[in-house]
């Protein structure tokens, strides 16, 4: 998949890679509340044989996160004991692999180019990749997403090969079987990544999107079904056990992992996820708001000004969080009273709750410093008060936030030039289906794109093609 020459390169580029993730590790190790909970359940299950947590001194099993990272940090203890420190290592060499993957990606993006431009695309790639610091910053933290960057671009990677791409081509059973091996090879990847994180799905609608619209004839629906079967065959092998397990113990067919991350049981407030959907598209509102459910008090002073519309509705949310912080929490009468004021307000403004707020979302997750993982505040503005209060807080946040923009940058552009290219638009596809999903959910993390990151970089790496060649 990479021309012969690319390898010279790979131990440099590899080790500048190493580098900068050891650089994070040693410098900016993270734990975040989320670690906790894996870390448990890894322990939970090596050493006891039951994959749950304790609840008042018994260990029950649990649905409430899917397995894939556990056992990810489960073989680790296994083999090198409970340290923190060998999951981030074991974390940084797996995320150089993701960075071969990408040079992969790239050179099969310009499959249809000489040998030398394939080569000069995939070192850029291999480059790019190896020192990012927003993906290398992951491995300095037990956290999912490493793993599942890892899956998503390896189940890219199978998915443009060109027995994918091009089913129309499928002229004898031969074809058949072996386009039928890479399609459940894809599918496969994907299920082994929806038990890391549960969108992962997410790949296989944009992949079968691409692959029905650019083959929609007739003469292909044959090979189209065919594929599409094998992709869901391969999704379910690897989650049919875990569904299973789960009917099994906790009494419930769950394939993926809880959409609130919830037990059998909870009743979650969904009412007020509506509310704060109607309005919060910044990330730092759900350290002020969601992820203060369902027992820490809510100050009304955090409220941005565009989360009401008039003062009464002010008067409403000001009763409403009043009675949050002095109760018994967010009962099931307050969370119907929170339902129905982002009701009016969807139906006030339609516009404004289902495009804006969504485009307003996606901006913020792909167009940020990412410096949640990094002791700076992310503060730029007004800059030059920002700049005077601390300048490295200042200019360390204002150099990512330009790199982040930068890579989108380069993608964009790449991906409106080359925008023929099939393997293009499935990415494209991808990343716009993805962020889409994302927008949907009770809180708009950015590191929730961070998978998408080795793919774009590929496409940003198709701008090293020679002029002549483009």
């Amino acid at each position: 998949m990479l021309p012969k020459s690319v390898y010279k390169h790979l131990l440099s580029a590899l080790l500048a890679g190493l580098a900068l993730r050891l650089f994070f590790i040693w410098r900016f190790p993270f734990y975040s509340g989320d670690t906790a909970y894996y870390e448990e359940l890894a322990r939970n299950w090596l050493y006891h044989h039951v994959y749950g947590f304790y609840s008042h001194g018994q260990l029950l099993p649990s649905d409430e996160r899917a397995p894939g990272y556990p056992a990810f940090l489960a073989g680790i203890y296994f083999l090198a004991g409970q340290g923190r420190k060998a999951v981030m290592l074991a974390q940084a060499f797996l995320d150089l692999a993701t960075c071969v993957l990408a040079a992969c990606i790239a050179s099969r993006l310009a499959a249809d180019a000489p040998e030398a431009t394939r080569t000069r695309v995939a070192i850029a790639a291999l480059w790019l990749t190896a020192l990012c610091p927003f993906t290398a910053n992951y491995a300095a933290v037990p956290m999912t997403e490493v793993l599942a960057t890892f899956f998503t671009t390896l189940a890219l990677l199978i998915f443009l090969s060109p027995a994918v791409m091009t089913p129309d081509r499928i002229f004898t059973d031969r074809d058949l079987v072996r386009s039928g091996e890479i399609w459940f090879a894809g599918g496969l990847v994907v299920g082994l990544g929806t038990l890391v994180r549960p969108e992962t799905p997410l790949l296989l609608v944009a992949v079968l999107i691409v692959f029905w619209l650019r083959n929609r004839r007739p003469a292909n629906w044959r090979n189209l079904t065919l594929a599409t079967l094998w992709m869901i065959v391969g999704l379910l092998l690897p989650l049919a056990p875990w569904a299973a397990r789960n009917a099994l113990s906790v009494g419930r067919v769950q394939f993926l992992a809880p959409r609130y991350a919830e037990t059998v049981g909870d009743v979650m407030p969904t009412g007020f996820y509506a509310w704060t959907k109607t309005w919060m598209f910044r990330f730092r509102d759900a350290y002020l708001f969601t992820w203060k459910l369902p027992s820490q008090p809510i100050e009304l002073k955090n409220l941005p000004a565009y989360a009401v519309d008039s003062p009464e509705q002010f008067s409403r949310v000001a009763s409403l969080l009043n009675r949050y912080n002095h109760g018994p929490g967010i009962t099931r009468s307050l969370d119907l009273e929170f339902a129905e004021l982002a009701r009016e307000r969807a139906r006030r403004h339609p516009i404004r709750t289902y495009l804006w707020i969504p485009t307003e979302r996606a901006a913020a997750m792909w167009f940020t410093p990412r410096i949640t993982l990094l002791p700076y505040s992310g503060r730029l503005w007004p800059p030059a008060e920002s700049y005077r209060n601390n300048p490295t807080d200042f200019e360390v946040t204002l150099g990512l936030a330009l790199l982040d923009i930068l890579y989108v940058a380069m993608a964009l552009a790449a991906a409106c030039y080359f925008r023929a290219s099939p393997g293009v638009v499935l990415i494209v596809t991808f990343v716009l289906v993805r962020t889409a999903f994302l927008t949907q959910l009770q809180t708009c993390e950015p590191r929730y794109v961070l998978v998408c990151f080795p793919a774009l970089l590929a496409i940003g790496a198709q701008l090293f093609r020679p002029a002549s060649t483009s």
